[in-house]
């Protein structure tokens, strides 16, 4: 039962890195690349829709790790996964605290009412986007590796 738990884990999270990984490397340059009503309207929509489902993607990655950690406690690799375990908890941290008031503000703009300072607000989120990115790239790692 372990092994199956620990499989579901390393495909749930790595899946998550994936899609995260592919806005912060391939939607972001898209979206940015259009026109500046469509690039802030992309945004919008891309904010509504992952918006909606990360956070139950990024806090069921982190509660399937607890349920690994204590399950595996007296396992190798029991030490990778406490620490995969706080590097997704710092993700959430950094998403509640950081990430999501700025997404919650764009999901809201069009056009006709977004701030002057729109395109600054996006680079920032884009930046700790960066930094998220490779913190959860290294709890995937740190799963994989417990998983060998």
């Amino acid at each position: 039962m372990l092994n199956a738990l620990e499989v579901v884990t390393t495909v749930v999270v790595g899946v998550m890195v994936g899609v995260e990984f592919a806005v912060a490397f391939v939607m972001n340059r898209i979206l940015n690349a259009l026109p500046e009503d469509s690039r802030q309207l992309g945004h919008a929509h891309g904010g509504r829709m992952l918006g909606a489902v990360m956070p139950v993607w990024y806090i069921g990655s982190l509660v399937l790790v607890g349920i690994w950690a204590v399950a595996g406690w007296h396992h190798r690799g029991a030490g990778l996964v406490v620490t995969a375990g706080a590097l997704l908890l710092l993700s959430v941290v950094m998403s509640v605290l950081l990430l999501v008031p700025i997404n919650n503000r764009n999901k809201t703009w069009t056009p006709e009412n977004r701030p002057a300072d729109w395109k600054q607000q996006l680079a920032r989120w884009e930046r700790l986007h960066y930094v998220r990115v490779a913190v959860i790239i290294a709890a995937f790692a740190l799963l994989a590796t417990a998983l060998a």
